[in-house]
């Protein structure tokens, strides 16, 4: 029995398949991938088959989606105030700082050359007390920059450095775009194993995004190109899954939709809703047609029986008397 059971690999509750199958699949699918990302590896460990690599998947999210406004490993701090100025001589942004971060810096350059000469005169002058006296008269001169900043644009030489933080397929968000809605059929993908369920897979794709909604009100849906779409069950293996569906994403793709906003469509519905309306319209013609004939086929069969128990009956009453 652990014999039979090592050659087969699992790729949801109670399904499985030979290895022999599952490799002969992902020889087509990594010579469909030759030289590039989407290439898979494999290696068995005790006995089990683990294949892991890239997989796409396509988003078909309808409603907003909400994105952390601050990763967890990086600490709170408070948001850059023009009036929290302290005694330091300039406000300068680390330009090696990392962009990922959803931050607002404000950056002041000196304006004309007085503050070049007033910068140097307060280098050569000795004394502390003329030297405090000259740092608290170009504070003052500095909160006046920044206040002229705020009312006239790029007034005084002062630029305003935003920070972004980047999102999937090059979307920029601040705190003011951290909800939006990703274009619908736009492509992400995750780095996964055959192992991992959709379940898992899901709180992947979530964590790697910082996606903060609910990823159980969230699926994966396999869509082909002919209207068919069959919800992934929570024990499925998404890799597995793609490798035995075939590696071109002409023919089908996984997605990414809501749960309350999508039905599973069958293949016998999905033939039908690719024609134009009148043909739709003839098709529910004939089968309203189908479906009366099959009425009146029922209705004579039982009729037929009802005939035939009561002329037993009658049979029966002459026989009692």
């Amino acid at each position: 029995m652990d014999s039979v059971d090592s050659d087969k690999m699992q790729i949801g509750e109670n399904k499985f398949v030979s290895k022999r199958t599952i490799l002969s699949h992902l020889k087509t699918y990594n010579i469909y991938y030759e030289g590039q990302a989407l290439q898979l590896r494999h290696r068995e460990e005790e006995g089990e088959l683990i294949i892991e690599g890239l997989l796409n998947v396509f988003w078909g999210v309808r409603r907003p989606i909400r994105l952390q406004m601050q990763d967890e490993k990086e600490p709170d701090r408070p948001r850059p105030s023009l009036t929290s100025l302290s005694a330091e001589m300039d406000i300068s942004t680390d330009k090696n700082h990392e962009t990922n971060q959803a931050s607002i810096s404000i950056e002041v350059t000196a304006a004309d050359n007085q503050s070049k000469d007033s910068s140097g005169e307060e280098k050569e002058e000795e004394g502390d007390g003329e030297q405090e006296a000259s740092q608290y008269e170009h504070l003052l001169r500095t909160r006046s920059d920044v206040g002229g900043r705020r009312i006239g644009g790029r007034r005084f030489g002062i630029r305003r450095v935003n920070r972004h933080r980047c999102s999937f397929n090059g979307h920029f968000y601040n705190h003011k775009t951290a909800v939006f809605t990703p274009a619908f059929g736009s492509v992400t993908n995750v780095r996964v194993n055959s192992c991992m369920t959709t379940a898992q897979v899901l709180r992947v794709l979530f964590n790697k995004f910082k996606i903060e909604n609910n990823p159980d009100k969230f699926n994966l849906y396999l869509v082909h190109t002919s209207g068919e779409r069959h919800q992934l069950k929570p024990n499925d293996h998404p890799l597995a899954v793609r490798i035995l569906q075939g590696p071109c994403e002409q023919v089908s793709k996984i997605f990414l939709m809501e749960t309350d906003q999508v039905e599973e469509v069958t293949y016998d519905v999905a033939q039908y809703i690719k024609f134009e309306l009148p043909v739709l319209q003839s098709f529910i013609t004939k089968l309203q047609e189908e479906e009366e004939r099959e009425i009146q086929k029922l209705k004579k069969r039982y009729n037929d029986l009802r005939q035939i128990i009561k002329r037993y009956m009658q049979y029966l009453a002459v026989k009692t008397t």
